[in-house]
């Protein structure tokens, strides 16, 4: 048997002092919030930081972890962290088309990917923290 090869990444639902949520638009899936690829030799946290700013411009500060999404199937692993912005200048940037920050209700009616939706809902109910789910 081989050695198994599975991806890692990590995103970050951010909330803004008004409570609104940093969405960036991708070119393939629409409206989801920031993350990405964790990088050869890179810290899950770093690369969610990293993903954050590369996507939208904004610098963050992780304050939770909310839990792990594993794909199965695809061997896939998701951490999903609850972030504050600290700086920084919003803008689409990177493969991102647009980027916004958006009230929780406006944010649910853009995202149109239904496990996107779900990945929100799941990082915004903090008594559920952490949570692990399989797919």
């Amino acid at each position: 048997m081989g050695f198994p090869k599975h991806r890692l990444a990590a995103s970050v639902a951010v909330i803004n002092d008004q409570n609104e949520i940093l969405l960036i638009k991708n070119w393939k899936r629409g409206w989801e919030y920031p993350g990405g690829y964790v990088e050869n030799g890179e810290s899950i946290e770093s690369a969610a930081i990293r993903e954050v700013k590369e996507e939208s411009g904004i610098d963050i500060s992780i304050t939770k972890l909310c839990g792990l999404i594993q794909d199965v199937k695809n061997s896939r692993c998701t951490v999903l962290f609850l972030g504050t912005p600290i700086g920084g200048n919003l803008a689409g940037r990177d493969d991102a088309l647009d980027a916004g920050f958006f009230s929780i209700e406006e944010a649910l009616k853009k995202v149109t990917w239904k496990t996107y939706k779900e990945r929100i809902l799941k990082c915004l109910n903090t008594e559920e923290h952490p949570f692990i789910i399989e797919s």
